[in-house]
């Protein structure tokens, strides 16, 4: 004897197959919405994209080059291409060489274009040409804590640390340290000095 609901039927239902074709697409596309989050994610809080804009770091920098910078960990050093905001009359970020750091004694020999660090002669194979422009620097100085003292690779034509309209650049100024350039041709800056 049958009690109540013994006898009931299950039904089951399957969904449509989906053909491979569109499968894949959905598995594509979702894929793409990852690595997209991802990559923005990354550039939002390890690398900023910056734009140079002037000749100032001829050679190694032209007008219209993109660089990648680090802003999270800076660990900046003698030789590193950096971005500055710091406040000055144009506004506008620059990008330039660090040249001294805090506690550094920085000297340059206009006359045969020759940059001292420590007294020792800079080896500087980035250099457009050797620094003759001396703008208004107080020279000999030893770059006080906090502060860094940049300057660009086309040295004869760099509005840098060595006039006072840009000066010393406080280091909490410092937007962030290139690591590389990506357009036009991709390569990594690194600090090929030391």
């Amino acid at each position: 004897m049958a009690g109540p609901g013994k006898n009931k039927t299950w039904f089951v239902k399957f969904p449509k197959k989906q053909s491979k074709i569109a499968g894949l697409i959905f598995e594509v596309i979702d894929s793409l919405k990852s690595a997209v989050i991802v990559v923005f994610l990354i550039f939002l809080l390890a690398v900023r994209v910056v734009g140079v804009s002037g000749d100032s770091m001829n050679p190694t920098l032209k007008d219209g080059n993109w660089l990648g910078i680090s802003s999270i960990t800076l660990n900046i050093k003698n030789g590193d291409i950096v971005v500055v905001v710091q406040p000055w009359e144009r506004n506008i970020p620059i990008v330039k060489r660090v040249i001294a750091m805090p506690g550094d004694t920085l000297d340059i020999d206009f006359e045969n274009g020759i940059v001292y660090l420590n007294g020792q002669k800079l080896d500087e194979p980035y250099i457009a040409e050797p620094t003759h422009l001396e703008y208004n620097a107080n020279l000999p100085l030893t770059v006080p804590e906090g502060y860094l003292f940049v300057m660009g690779d086309n040295r004869n034509d760099s509005l840098d640390s060595r006039s006072g309209k840009i000066g010393l650049i406080r280091d909490d100024y410092v937007l962030g340290k290139a690591l590389f350039r990506f357009y036009p041709d991709p390569v990594r800056l690194t600090n090929q000095e030391k």
